[in-house]
């Protein structure tokens, strides 16, 4: 019933489909890629919504010691995940990251043993909470030359509960 025959058939069939599909993926990158020698060229046919992008910019605005007051430390515990694959909370051990124990009013470059990159190891500034809010965004938009790899966390309001968690340990 299930000899060593159709077991070939049934792995090469899986891995042709898998190959269609991951050429495929490959071809339609090619095609829509946003990034390149066409990347700059407008669109053809722009659809006027009536918003303009003076609104976008005002909107972007949030009152950032109204956001943290309201921050939920709790809240902020589960999204320290995203933060685990890298920091630890562990005084002292360090991972990929420095360790973030006490990050809150610390020194940008003052974690012992860690290899910071130039632009904080050359930093006289302080992690506030506002700093932080700012970097979380986009690590690399804050500081350039950075050696951090995450793309930023877009919500204020996770940001905000984010820090709130990270300050109660010190």
């Amino acid at each position: 019933m299930f000899d060593t025959m159709t077991f070939t058939k049934t792995l090469g069939a899986f891995c042709g489909a898998l190959l269609i599909f991951l050429l495929g993926k490959w071809a339609a990158e090619e095609i829509y890629h946003t990034e390149g020698p066409h990347s700059e060229l407008e669109q053809a046919y722009v659809i006027d919504t009536g918003a303009s992008d003076a609104d976008v910019g005002e909107a972007a605005e949030v009152d950032f010691n109204l956001i943290y007051a309201e921050a939920d430390p709790a809240r902020g515990e589960r999204l320290w995940r995203q933060c685990a694959a890298c920091h630890a909370l562990e005084d002292g051990r360090n991972g990929t990251g420095p360790h973030l124990f006490g990050v809150v009013g610390r020194g940008k470059g003052d974690v012992e043993g860690y290899g910071y990159s130039e632009v904080f190891a050359t930093s006289d500034d302080v992690w506030s909470p506002e700093n932080l809010f700012h970097f979380l965004e986009n690590p690399r938009g804050y500081a350039p030359g950075t050696k951090m790899a995450y793309a930023g966390m877009r919500s204020p309001e996770d940001r905000a509960a984010l820090i709130a968690y990270l300050d109660t340990f010190h």
